[in-house]
């Protein structure tokens, strides 16, 4: 039996550096190529060691995709491809290929510039890198090779996020990356088509999560926001994931023009405001409202909101609000987790005095818009990743009560096998049909048939066709073969008795009786059976021709 094989190389039972590798078809894919957050090491990157142990990764791989720019999912990708080495296609939607490399780099200045690390990949390798992307429009199905081809849906999630449907044959995979159910103030919600997969390969950030209320939570963050600067304090919002910064802005410049609020804004330089620049000039990727007031106003274009003032730094603030996902080893975790002394790089220790509020702004799918995705797509079979292995447990326990379908959760290193029972097309002659339906009663359309013919392939696709026009088609010469057989019957009465009985019995077959020599002749076409007659010894002779 056809199988699906899926490997992690990171996210699996853990939140970051996600790759995943599959194998459909004799194809093997890698989807996303990412770097943990929380390591300082090796152990940031995936473990190719589970590709080949040494050499390139080009021999191994037909192909790499990455679902969007966050570097949990595409910071590794210049180490696979200049320092392990691989020289295949990596395909991105157009937003993420244009941000990518500005992270990419961002992070480069950071770990080898400011902190001295080895072992890393230089500015020449990022470009090298990005010359082997190949750019991808939504809704376009990209033909990677004769058998392998991809689809790219919309993740919310990011500016340029998206799932990816890869088909083999009739065999297929869904992997949504990381992505949203809930439309935001710049973003729309993830979509996708009914498109029953074999597998579906889902995130699980938020497992047990069913958040409240968007527009409660805006509120709540507002609300906080303004009685702090109402004390004459300052808030510090540290947003570690492009796409959650421009978010804040957008909802803190309307919040500031609504109430004619004074008080300065800033935003660090740097990423955030190159990536604005892309912002604008992708916004066919944003939601509705923004694309329809792009004319008069380009929301990301802020009155309120100014480049930072290093005078900021003077007078410390009462308040600092983290407004996502903080992965395990990071600082924000720790903050979180309650420490107030932070061991920083050279073993300076600082004292958390702020007051710190956790108020998710995080783009992931909760618990519900998980289930909500997996009831749209109706897969034949899930597996989860970029999770924590407990709430991923549960979630996993709840998609199967749910759907009566296999959920997975493999852990990095863990290869799971999913027998696949692939559905084969075959067209069928209209000739066969109408041959078929003459010779009995008119077929219910509900209830499955069983039809003969003569299957041809040819040109990639099946067809079932009467044998006559099969012989025509492929120009060969017709053979009759003829079988015999014989039957013994036990009967008490006269030859003739039994004769009329047999040939009275097969008249309720509604089959032809054919002239002959012989006492009688009946055709079964439906059986392929010509009964010829009865010997003295009781015995029925039939021929099958076939």
């Amino acid at each position: 039996m056809p199988e699906i094989k899926v490997t992690p190389l990171g996210a699996g039972q853990d939140v970051g550096r996600s790759c995943i590798l599959v194998s459909i078809g004799g194809k093997n894919v890698m989807l996303d190529c990412g770097m943990h957050m929380g390591y300082n090491d090796d152990r940031r990157f995936p473990d190719f060691s589970y590709i080949t142990q040494n050499g390139r990764l080009t021999e191994f791989l037909d192909c790499v995709i990455i679902s969007h720019f966050h570097l949990d999912h595409c910071g590794a990708l210049p180490y696979m491809s200049e320092m392990i080495g691989y020289d295949g296609p990596i395909y991105m939607t157009h937003p993420t290929k244009a941000i990518c490399p500005i992270l990419l780099e961002d992070y480069r200045k950071i770990t080898v510039d400011k902190k001295g690390e080895t072992n890393f990949f230089t500015s020449q390798m990022i470009k090298d890198c990005m010359k082997k992307v190949v750019a991808v429009h939504l809704h376009q199905t990209v033909q990677v090779d004769d058998e392998l081809e991809i689809k790219a849906y919309y993740a919310g999630h990011v500016l340029g996020a998206a799932m990816v449907q890869i088909r083999v044959g009739s065999e297929s995979v869904v992997y949504t990356g990381d992505y949203n159910m809930t439309p935001d103030r710049h973003l729309g919600a993830a979509w996708i088509d009914k498109c029953r997969p074999d597998l579906f390969i889902s995130e699980s950030t938020y497992a047990t999560t069913i958040r409240d209320s968007k527009r409660c939570r805006e509120r709540d963050f507002l609300k906080k926001v303004h009685d702090a600067i109402e004390r004459g304090g300052k808030v510090l919002i540290p947003v570690f994931a492009l796409g959650r910064a421009q978010e804040l802005c957008i909802l803190l410049e309307t919040f500031w023009e609504r109430m004619n609020l004074k008080a300065p804004i800033y935003f660090s330089t740097g990423l955030t405001e190159k990536a604005n620049h892309y912002y604008k000039l992708f916004i066919t990727w944003t939601n509705q409202k923004i694309r329809k007031t792009f004319v008069q106003r380009n929301m990301f274009e802020f009155k309120h909101i100014k480049p930072f003032d290093r005078t900021y730094a003077d007078n410390p603030g009462p308040m600092v609000i983290m407004p996502g996902y903080c992965v395990q080893g990071t600082v924000g975790h720790k903050i979180l987790s309650g420490q107030r002394k932070l061991e920083m790089e050279g073993r300076q220790t600082l004292e958390v005095k702020m007051q710190v509020e956790y108020m998710s702004f995080s783009a992931h799918a909760d618990a519900k818009g998980i289930m909500q995705l997996i009831r749209q797509v109706e897969p034949q079979n899930v597996l989860l990743v970029h999770g924590e292995a407990k709430k991923m447990g549960f979630l996993k326990e709840k998609i199967e009560q749910e759907f009566s379908i296999n959920c997975y959760m493999p852990a990095n290193g863990e290869t799971v096998a999913i027998v696949t029972n692939p559905n084969i097309p075959v067209d069928i002659s209209l000739g066969l049909l109408k041959g078929d339906s003459t010779l009995g009663p008119v077929p219910d359309p509900k209830k499955p048939k069983l039809m003969h013919g003569t299957l041809i392939i040819k040109d990639n696709s099946l067809r079932l066709v009467s044998p006559d026009q099969a012989v025509k088609e492929l120009g060969l010469s017709e053979h009759h073969l003829r079988y015999t057989c014989k039957v013994q019957i036990q009967d008490h009465h006269s030859e003739q008795d039994t004769l009329n009985r047999i040939y009275n019995h097969l008249k309720n077959f509604g089959s032809a009786v054919i002239p002959s020599p012989v006492w009688w002749c009946r055709f079964l076409p439906h059986l392929g059976l010509l009964c010829t007659g009865i010997d003295s010894h009781s015995v029925i002779s039939f021929c099958a021709i076939a």
